[in-house]
């Protein structure tokens, strides 16, 4: 009878790991192993792949939502635009007529700020709120309440809980 040699010796993979395996045993189990890292490694591969494709599309889809949202907006001004327009070159209307179609054009453009959702906000007598008004101008007056807005320069404006712009007052002391 042969003797079997069990004498046991290092096998190096590809990776740089190192496997004892005896000389009478088949290499099939580290090549086994082998194939298990190998799918292992493309699987995180793949994975890694994905998620690079995944965070390049979120980035060009929030773009083109932002494009989309803007160019409705602008969409939606448009009509005023050529309300203006042939409110300019009707040079022979007469001033009641001009003045009414300028109305006209105010309400059409509040209209679509409404529809977007934007709140006009800062009238005078409300109290002073320095989140959302903006003092330009401070005077003491004995007939009005302290912290009271006397006067409206220009509205502030609202989407939701965001403030667009700042009212900007004369505030009582």
């Amino acid at each position: 009878m042969a003797k079997k040699d069990t004498k046991k010796q290092d096998q190096v993979l590809d990776e740089g790991i190192e496997v004892e395996v005896e000389n009478n045993k088949e290499p099939s189990e580290t090549e086994a192993l082998q194939a298990q890292l190998n799918e292992a490694n493309e699987k995180f591969l793949r994975t890694l792949a994905e998620y690079d494709n995944y965070r390049k599309r979120s980035i060009k889809e929030k773009e083109q939502a932002y494009g989309d949202s803007k160019a409705a907006v602008l969409t939606e001004l448009l009509p005023v635009l050529d309300n203006f327009e042939r409110a300019a070159s009707n040079k022979e209307a007469s001033l009641e007529d001009y003045q009414k179609g300028i109305d006209m054009i105010f309400n059409q453009f509040n209209d679509i700020l409404k529809k977007a959702g934007v709140e006009a906000f800062g009238e005078k007598g409300d109290e002073f709120d320095p989140n959302i008004h903006s003092a330009v101008m401070h005077i003491d007056d004995e007939n009005e309440k302290e912290n009271v807005i006397v006067d409206v320069f220009s509205k502030g404006y609202k989407l939701g809980d965001r403030v667009l712009r700042a009212a900007v007052v004369k505030v009582a002391n």
